[in-house]
């Protein structure tokens, strides 16, 4: 190669033959080429770099998304902890109701938790993969126990609430025997001027109930619930009333001024039902009380403040 007047010649000679080549070619060409290898080398670099820029942004953008749902991974087990703990609360409370209402049923029992998973739960620390399996296992084993410890507790509640509406029953009815059991004093005093037994005054006699102390026009209560049988004049006993208080019991209220029920009139235990006076073979004012069980006579007086413990337990 030659300069002749800033040209240049390259001449190709092969190995064989007499045919040269000849390539004839300025400076100008020289830095044509140059500046042309230089701009192809630059756009490579330029799209290299654009394209090492672009994916060093989408390798940023993934290790944000990867943070952001590891939180958002550990917050819901966290919430998943929660609710076992409240799982486990609900559990222990539907224990409780079966044993206040003597079910003796096992009940549905929680899964007890996979190894390693616990309120400090180290699921962050598996692979992404591992860690989201693990915890969407979690939350469908408390998915499935939540809906068999809630409807157990619905079981639970409902034979609660029938339980206690049977104690309930059981009670009322129990209070309805007690109300038809004589247990106070027809004239609210306790004051027994003849009592249960034989006596000699006013005549020698068997006396089958107990004379009250009472005024004149003092307001008389029943001693039990029950049903009027008869309401007025009887003989000696004068102006009474007879209750029937579907237990065997009758309580019997003589020598009244006035009588305040009529027969097959249903009274409550302390209604109003008479006046006292001296009606019949009465030597002055006073409540003859006489209480039949089973009909034969018995003694009031235990029957005055309330029912008599024998008769309490006798009860179911």
């Amino acid at each position: 190669m030659k300069a002749f007047k800033n040209r240049y010649l390259v001449k190709i000679v092969p190995p064989v033959g007499y045919r040269v080549f000849r390539l004839e070619f300025s400076r100008r060409h020289i830095f044509a080429a140059i500046a042309g290898v230089a701009l192809t080398l630059l756009g490579v670099a330029t799209y290299y770099g654009s394209t090492l820029w672009r994916a060093e942004a989408r390798v940023g953008e993934l290790r944000s998304l990867t943070i952001d749902q590891r939180e958002r991974l550990q917050k819901i087990d966290a919430q998943a902890a929660e609710l076992d703990t409240e799982l486990r609360t609900l559990q222990q409370q539907n224990d409780q109701i079966r044993k206040m209402i003597g079910d003796g049923s096992q009940g549905v029992r929680a899964k007890p938790q996979p190894a390693g998973q616990s309120k400090d739960d180290r699921s962050s620390m598996l692979p992404d993969a591992e860690a989201f399996a693990a915890v969407a296992a979690r939350i469908e084993r408390l998915r499935t126990d939540s809906l068999l410890v809630t409807n157990d507790g619905n079981r639970l509640r409902n034979l609660a609430l029938h339980v206690l509406n049977m104690r309930r029953l059981e009670d009322l009815a129990r209070a309805r025997v007690l109300a038809a059991i004589p247990s106070i004093s027809p004239t609210g005093d306790l004051d027994i001027t003849s009592p249960f037994g034989w006596r000699v005054t006013p005549w020698p006699e068997f006396h089958e109930g107990v004379d009250l102390a009472a005024d004149y026009g003092t307001p008389i209560r029943a001693a039990a619930a029950g049903t009027v049988v008869t309401a007025g004049y009887d003989g000696g006993f004068g102006n009474m009333v007879d209750l029937d208080h579907g237990n065997g019991y009758h309580t019997y209220y003589a020598h009244l001024s006035r009588i305040d029920v009529e027969p097959g009139q249903y009274v409550m235990k302390a209604q109003h039902i008479a006046l006292a006076g001296a009606s019949g073979e009465a030597t002055g004012p006073h409540l003859h009380y006489q209480i039949m069980l089973d009909g034969h006579p018995i003694d009031p007086a235990p029957y005055l403040t309330g029912i008599p413990q024998k008769v309490l337990a006798s009860l179911k």
